[in-house]
């Protein structure tokens, strides 16, 4: 207790002598002290040390970050750039900056702010360009742009200070590997600025903090960890009689859910996906009668419709907002009292984020809300709640750099200057992702950014470098840059058309929707985007024509990506709730009910089992696997098992997976069970699917176009999906007929085992699973494989009346697989 009082004392002196007297007087004057993490990033900055800080929501992270900067800029800042502040999202620079205006207005501090994104108009990049901020807030792809203009190096040359912010949502990303490749380009362009990393959720500190240093190695870089805050309160929502068994939507909770927005002065309705934003939306203003003010807000409405419901919420003029992901990082929402989850939150990390947009403030307890929208979701919200308790972050290492983001980053820096290879290789290699990069694989990205490679030297168009008598690399031209600066970024996404209402070049642009869904639109057809219902006129040019109103059942948009994974660690926690009875008391009464069944009839998963269920249904066998590694993990294992129960000859017919379980129907009874899952599943099985099947290509479009082989956009307009579907599959032949080894069929290569197959998810079950499959040859559909069979032919997107169909044909199957009446 001495002890504590005496570190107390001390750090009353140290923020007293810390802060400068106009800095003191502000805090006093808001009745705040300067929390300790904040005067150790001071003390840290001031000593020329980077930061990575670690603080719970509502712990002053951000005014942390910025403290050494405005306190270097209060009485003579100097002309140019200063500070530069990166974050993930676009909604969260234009917050930041709208915090940033009180304390620099309420001292008087002679400071300019702006934010530069994608978002900003072109006078007002032009007006940076003359006269730059002291504090420039950004993203990754627009500080990228900046960094690759032949200015570049008299911009930067000032640079004192980085703040990364949510790095935690950055590293291990594409995105993490192009601002780490920034950030070792800054250090040659200002190598006195501090960097300073900010996140409430780390789940693999060490590993973050090399990312942020300057040697990519974890140097000269001190990790400060914040105190902790109030733990927070979270509850479970049950909205129903009837509990459902499949779907993902939870619209039949919407009453409930209103109810709750109702009784708090501001909540946040998050969702897993911009398709059920919308219809959740929809669900909700179908029960609000009192008409309260209720908006929607995710990436792909309109910049100018998001911004409006964003100053909403900063005004307190709105009682609830549904959201996606583009609000649950990071923003500062004052008046936000409740957070509502729609849906399991796939993870420990995600659902932490989430809760602390409630009560943004270290010494109050985050309220939330978990409402699962099926019966296994019951048991992953549980496992979350339980999770946050524990504090067991999750979310992977970050992984090595990706070489198609390396190409990339190549051409920007030759479009900057000239450059030498061994020097753009020695600073390449002090970025994090980079630092173990072979020189072999850094001389072959650099040959293909300067001609294509060896089986796409021939073609002109992509000749993009050359080198000089000294061996100085040199951009090509002119014409090289600007098709680089049109298509900077990491982010591949599917080819957009803006929606327009009213018709015509003059609509109003609501948002945009993904080209391959308005192929799918027929004149009259209406659908749901924007909170409104359309009807769809018809295409023109790179627009969907809509008009209000319509008739006839409404389709609504769905984007590519949008399902978010199921955590390892949630996963191992599910599986151990299963098979551990004394913790069903937390489960609605049906959820326990189904459990108490299915360990009559069959049995329950254990931790380390993996249970196997065939039984007979309708003329077909099917088999029922309970592996918990999530949909894409259990999507690439249907498609490997598959094959292998063809070369068995059990002709399978298809498969479905969900989050929990991968359910396969065949035309004879599978045998043999164990063997199906060995190891060297990933072995001739992997490599025969995958060389087969079309995913390969799919990412290889994806890599073509972040390292500049296939350009999105070019002088002249936007290429369409199926122009660069064609262009990359014919590329994508040659290179794999002449030129085997390319550096972009490696990239693929590794794209594919870290993401779209999750292989490493995949071999650590079957290992677990070594002499551990737990067979059941069942009569009958068991209660657990219920959801699973539901899902079958089942489109993804449905309104409230899909799942009240969905609720009845579930209680059919649960009587056949019971042979008793119609359960819970």
């Amino acid at each position: 207790m001495g002890a504590d009082c005496r570190f107390r004392q001390v750090c009353h002196v140290w923020r007293v002598t810390a802060l400068p007297h106009r800095f003191a007087d502000w805090f006093a004057a808001r009745g705040w002290t300067p929390r300790p993490h904040q005067i150790a990033v001071l003390d840290a900055a001031r000593r020329g040390k980077n930061a990575l800080l670690i603080a719970p929501t509502g712990g002053g992270k951000t005014l942390a970050g910025f403290l050494p900067s405005l306190i270097a800029l209060a009485d003579d800042p100097p002309e140019g750039l200063h500070t530069i502040y990166v974050s993930p999202l676009k909604a969260l620079a234009t917050d930041i900056a709208r915090n940033l205006e009180a304390p620099v207005a309420e001292m008087g501090l002679p400071i300019r702010v702006e934010t530069r994104t994608g978002d900003t108009p072109a006078n007002r990049r032009a007006r940076q360009r003359a006269r730059p901020p002291h504090v420039l807030l950004t993203t990754p792809e627009s500080l990228a742009l900046l960094l690759y203009d032949p200015e570049a190096a008299s911009r930067f040359a000032g640079l004192a200070s980085i703040v990364i912010d949510e790095v935690h949502a950055l590293a291990g990303t594409k995105r993490g590997d192009q601002l780490a490749l920034c950030l070792a380009r800054l250090a040659q362009l200002a190598p006195g600025a501090v960097r300073i990393g900010l996140s409430a959720t780390i789940a693999h500190p060490e590993a973050i903090r090399a990312w942020i240093s300057p040697d990519g190695r974890g140097g000269a870089t001190e990790m400060i960890t914040g105190e902790a805050g109030a733990a927070p309160e979270i509850g479970m929502l049950i909205g129903p009689a009837r509990m459902p068994w499949s779907g993902h939507m939870g619209l039949m909770a919407a009453e409930a859910v209103l109810a709750r927005i109702r009784a708090a002065r501001m909540t946040i309705v998050f969702v897993n996906t911009r398709a059920q934003a919308e219809l959740m939306f929809e669900a909700l203003w179908k029960h609000n009668d009192e008409t309260l003010p209720i908006a929607l807000h995710h990436g792909s409405l309109a910049v100018e419709q998001r911004r409006r419901v964003e100053a909403a919420m900063a005004g307190g003029k709105l009682r609830a907002v549904v959201a996606t992901s583009s609000l649950d990082l990071g923003i500062d929402w004052a008046g936000v009292d409740q957070v509502i989850q729609i849906g399991a939150p796939k993870g420990v990390s995600r659902l932490l984020q989430r809760l602390g947009r409630a009560n943004h403030r270290l010494d109050e307890a985050s309220r939330a809300l978990l409402v699962p929208a099926n019966r296994f979701e019951v048991l992953e919200c549980a496992a979350a709640i339980e999770g946050v308790a524990a504090q067991d972050l999750d979310g992977d290492p970050p992984r090595p750099g990706g070489l198609d983001v390396l190409a990339q980053h190549v051409l920007g820096c030759a479009c900057a200057a000239p450059f030498h290879p061994d020097d753009l290789f020695a600073e390449i290699t002090a970025a994090s992702p980079y630092a173990a990069l072979a020189r072999k694989d850094f001389d072959d990205v650099l040959r293909f950014v300067e001609d294509g490679g060896y089986a796409l030297a021939v073609y002109e168009r992509y000749r993009r470098l050359f080198r000089d008598a000294e061996g100085v690399v040199h951009v090509r031209n002119e014409a090289v840059a600007r098709r680089l600066r049109m298509n900077i970024g990491t982010i591949v996404e599917a080819p957009v058309l803006k929606v327009r209402l009213g018709g015509g070049r003059g609509g109003i642009v609501l948002g945009e929707v993904e080209e391959y869904f308005a192929a799918m639109l027929a004149p009259g057809d209406t659908f749901r985007f924007a909170g409104r219902l359309l009807r769809f006129l018809g295409i023109r040019e790179t627009s969907v024509l809509c008009a209000e109103g319509g008739t006839g059942e409404p389709k609504i948009p769905a984007y590519a990506g949008g399902r978010m994974p199921l955590s390892t660690n949630l996963a191992d926690r599910v599986r151990r709730m299963l098979h551990t009875p004394a913790t069903w008391d937390r489960f609605p009464a049906p959820v326990r009910e189904w459990l108490g069944l299915q360990a009559a009839r069959s049995a329950l998963p254990a931790p380390d089992d993996l249970l196997v269920e065939t039984f007979p249904r309708g003329g077909r066998w099917y088999l029922v696997a309970y592996c918990f590694e999530g949909r894409q993990a259990h999507q690439a294992l249907g498609m490997l098992l598959t094959r292998r129960l063809e070369r068995f000859g059990f002709q399978p017919l298809g498969y479905v997976a969900t989050d929990y379980v991968l359910g396969i129907w065949c035309a004879r009874e599978p045998t043999g069970i164990a063997r199906l899952f060995e190891e060297d599943l990933l072995g001739e099985d992997l490599e025969a699917w995958m060389a087969d099947s079309s995913m390969l290509r799919r990412s290889f479009r994806n890599v073509a176009v972040i390292a500049g082989l296939i350009e999105r956009m070019h002088p002249g307009g936007e290429k369409n999906r199926r122009q660069i579907t064609i262009n990359t599959d014919l590329i994508y032949d040659v290179l794999r007929k002449h030129d085997p080894s390319h550096i972009l069929l490696r990239a693929t290569w590794a794209d594919a085992a870290h993401g779209l197959v999750d292989l490493a998810r995949i071999a650590g079950m079957l290992a677990r699973a070594r002499g551990r499959v737990h067979h059941r040859a069942l009569p009958r559909v068991s209660p657990l494989a219920v959801p699973v069979l539901l899902e079958i032919g089942r489109e993804r997107v449905g309104g409230a009346e899909a799942e009240e169909a969905l609720l009845g044909e579930a209680e059919a199957l649960v009587a056949e697989a019971m042979g008793t009446d119609t359960l819970a």
